[in-house]
């Protein structure tokens, strides 16, 4: 198609229209879409200065006027072109998205340039911050020391490059471990992390007296043998924390496969495809939700060696493991448990070969639960087995008729009760208590040779310890569980004590050892001596002078015993009476076990 001849003059070749914008025919002046492309295309020209925009680091600010509004003039080169704003001959699709960009030019130059100012003023007064805090800190030493320039900038790269490497410090190794490791080095040798566990003394004076064979629980286990582990799960100790810990925490030789999701773990022997441990994550409620005493005992040997012959079944040792709490803080976890649609129904209770009847273990709600049920409620039952809980599931229940009422008087029965229940705590393996987490691993540990993992946590915020109640319900609730107040004093007394026995007898035996290992080291020191000064000696004199001069050979070695005997002596003397000064008010043995023990109960004695 031909163009018209005032465009062919002024364009020369023919150009190709661009898309979705078809060409012009006419020759308007003003309007004509071809002189804007000539114009854009010509270098040096007005058009083409705008469409490249400002040059590089030049902003026209954030106030300035859109382009539109300026007024510009057309090429001179256009022969016969009027005055008329270049910027309006572009398309209108064009003109608006060289309006946004530059638009977009303005803010981001805004943005840079006020990043810019405040980063510098912040740097500058950053510079006189530090300089304030440096001059008061090093001005005195700057002006007895005449100071330089240069060591100031030295002092100040040593401090900067110190507090960096204490941040690198905590962010690379944030545990307490690593704060362990600066208290090492900062301070005095670690405390005793077994003392004043519960904000108490660590010396406490004992109410029961108990035998050697009471204090020293040692069971000879061997997880490659037949012997098994049982624990009885009492409501709202902190059992599930406690099982949790015997199959995931404890160094084993093959340990425990847990999956995930699955709430039971697989614990078995080393080379043997049968567990070592019965509780609740290892082989489930076997013998039914929280089987007490009386239930375990007879129902964990019929589980384990029920399929067996009873000539084949091994003559295994069971030991009877648990945790105990403090009676108010544990009845009140329970409510809140039972608040919150609790109801243990799957419990079997079974004493004698049956379960009770309704009659003797009526229930003390009438619905599917007990949830929201308030705590006068809760107390008022007196059908509640949350009463008096732990001396129940540690007792004996056929001693009194199992569930029974009728079978002998109320307080008869609760002493029954209550001494059966202290005589099963006593001669069971091991028992802890939830107020000491750290003590019952210790004495977990020293009982079956086994240890832990990762050091247990004493948690002193739980739901229990959130109820607010007075004194008037405190009152009421120890008088509902009387009977587990006075196991708990007892078990407590008894737990405290065999962690102190062990201790002692611990410290004791690391005494000898380190006397033996003094004893041994002096004697090999004095030996070599002696040998080298005979041998000294000897290189000096012929034979005869030596016979004639030490007429006994074994003189040497007769002195050097002697002399070793002197020191050791010494040596211990010195270390007993450290011993003494350290533990006033205790004898200190001669490194022996037995007089170990005796020392101990004789400081019982003194402490009551």
């Amino acid at each position: 198609m031909a163009l018209p001849a005032c465009a062919a003059r002024a364009l020369g070749p023919p150009m190709q229209p661009e898309r979705r914008a078809p060409a012009r025919t006419t020759c308007p002046r003003r309007h004509s879409r071809v002189e804007a492309e000539l114009a854009a295309s010509r270098p040096g020209s007005v058009a083409a200065s705008v469409r490249a925009g400002p040059p590089r680091g030049v902003s026209r600010g954030f106030n300035s006027q859109p382009l539109l509004d300026e007024p510009l003039k057309a090429s001179s080169s256009l022969a016969g072109a009027v005055r008329t704003p270049l910027f309006a001959l572009l398309p209108r699709g064009r003109r608006r998205r060289m309006h946004d960009l530059r638009r977009r030019w303005d803010l981001g130059s805004l943005c840079r340039a006020l990043l810019t100012r405040g980063l510098a003023a912040l740097g500058h007064s950053l510079k006189h911050v530090l300089g304030a805090i440096f001059s008061k800190i090093f001005g005195p030493l700057a002006s007895v020391g005449n100071m330089d320039e240069k060591s100031n900038k030295l002092l100040l790269a040593l401090v900067m490059l110190f507090l960096f490497a204490v941040i690198v410090l905590q962010y690379v190794c944030p545990g307490t471990e690593c704060q362990l490791l600066r208290l090492q080095a900062f301070s005095s040798p670690m405390p005793d992390p077994y003392r004043s566990e519960d904000e108490s003394s660590a010396r406490f004076v004992p109410r029961y007296n108990f035998s050697r064979g009471d204090l020293l629980r040692k069971v000879d286990f061997d997880i490659k043998g037949d012997d098994l582990i049982v624990f009885l799960h009492i409501q709202k100790t902190g059992g599930t924390t406690f099982g949790r810990h015997l199959v995931r925490n404890i160094q084993l030789e093959q340990p425990c496969e847990c999956r995930v999701g699955q709430k039971k773990c697989t614990c078995h022997r080393p080379g043997k495809r049968e567990t070592w441990l019965f509780s609740r994550f290892s082989t489930g409620w076997s013998c039914g939700l929280h089987a007490d005493w009386t239930e375990l005992t007879s129902c964990v040997p019929a589980v384990v060696d029920g399929k067996r012959d009873a000539r084949l079944r091994p003559s295994r040792n069971f030991h009877y493991i648990t945790i105990l709490r403090d009676p108010v803080s544990r009845y009140l976890s329970e409510w809140r448990h039972v608040q919150r649609g609790a109801t243990w129904k799957a419990s079997l209770h079974v004493c004698d070969g049956r379960p009770p009847t309704s009659e003797e273990l009526p229930s003390c709600y009438t619905g599917d639960d007990w949830s929201g049920c308030p705590l006068k409620e809760f107390m008022d039952c007196p059908y509640n087995l949350a009463n008096n809980r732990q001396v129940r599931m540690l007792s004996d229940l056929t001693l009194v008729g199992c569930y029974n009422l009728s079978v002998m008087p109320e307080k008869q029965r609760n002493k029954v009760l209550l001494e059966s229940a202290k005589s099963n705590l006593k001669h069971m393996a091991f028992f802890g208590l939830t107020e000491f987490q750290r003590k019952t691993q210790y004495l977990f540990e020293k009982t079956f040779n086994m240890n832990f993992i990762s050091p247990f946590t004493q948690y002193n915020t739980t739901r229990a310890s959130s109820v607010e109640i007075n004194e008037e319900i405190q009152k009421r609730i120890e008088g509902l569980n009387f009977l587990d107040m006075e196991l708990y004093s007892y078990a407590k007394d008894l737990f405290l004590q065999r962690y102190q026995f062990m201790r002692q007898k611990e410290h004791q035996e690391a005494r000898q050892k380190r006397q033996e290992q003094r004893k041994f080291l002096k004697g090999r020191f004095l030996q070599t001596h002696f040998q080298s000064q005979g041998q000294s000696q000897s290189q000096g004199q012929n034979p005869s002078q030596n016979q004639s001069q030490n007429p006994n050979p074994n003189a040497h070695q007769n002195a050097t015993q002697n002399l070793i005997q002197n020191l050791t002596q010494n040596s211990s003397q010195k270390e007993n009476r450290e011993s003494q000064k350290q533990n006033p008010g205790q004898e200190q043995s001669d490194g022996s076990t037995s007089s170990g023990t005796n020392d101990y109960l004789g400081s019982v004695e003194k402490w009551r």
